[in-house]
């Protein structure tokens, strides 16, 4: 086998691995992680079933790695934000793609929140503690913004404005309502637009 061959066959694994981490996040997001087999996995992924146990063992494993994609698609959305030119329009952003996922949030919730709180239900596995990182993950971002405005405790304005979020995922997919992620995600702007500048 040549080079070439090699690193084709090792950007095939690559993706499909990515696939498969990306049709997890989705289906544990919609189904809990309980509910989920590696089966509906592989369905959405278009892996066959036998495939996935090449790449991941258990279903844990595909549970670890709907927390990594969730890691992933936070990370690339900080990114995105991180070019905004300064720190209010970064957590206004931040809001607006929250609002711009209503109905997804009134369907199943925040993807993370819910897995956080249904894997602690679990008696071992640690995965509830893998979930916490990422939502630290998050809390870290936001602090970082509003210690960058200068505002008086950015770790505690940072968990206000991640549980306003969890909140009003939570109310919207309990009452099946996408307009509770607008109206209150109008109210966090203004709450943003009332804080003074450093």
């Amino acid at each position: 086998m040549t080079d070439s061959q090699g690193s084709t066959r090792s950007r095939t694994a690559g993706a499909k691995r990515q696939r498969l981490m990306r049709a997890a996040a989705e289906v544990v997001h919609r189904q809990g992680a309980e509910r989920t087999t590696i089966a509906d996995i592989a369905r959405v992924a278009d892996v066959p079933v036998g495939n996935v146990y090449y790449y991941f063992k258990t279903k844990d494993e595909l549970v670890a790695a709907a927390l990594s994609e969730h890691a992933r698609q936070l990370e690339l959305l900080t990114d995105h934000l991180d070019r905004l030119p300064d720190s209010r329009e970064r957590l206004k952003g931040l809001i607006e793609a929250w609002v711009g996922q209503r109905d997804l949030a009134a369907r199943y919730g925040c993807p993370t929140g819910t897995l956080a709180v249904e894997l602690d239900k679990r008696d071992e596995g640690g995965l509830d503690v893998e979930a916490g990182r990422v939502i630290r993950l998050l809390l870290t971002w936001v602090e970082h913004q509003f210690r960058e405005l200068g505002q008086p405790e950015p770790d505690g304005l940072a968990l206000t404005l991640v549980s306003a979020y969890q909140g009003m995922s939570l109310m919207a997919n309990a009452l099946r309502d996408p307009a509770v992620m607008d109206r209150e995600g109008a109210r966090l702007l203004a709450w943003l637009d009332s804080l003074e500048a450093a």
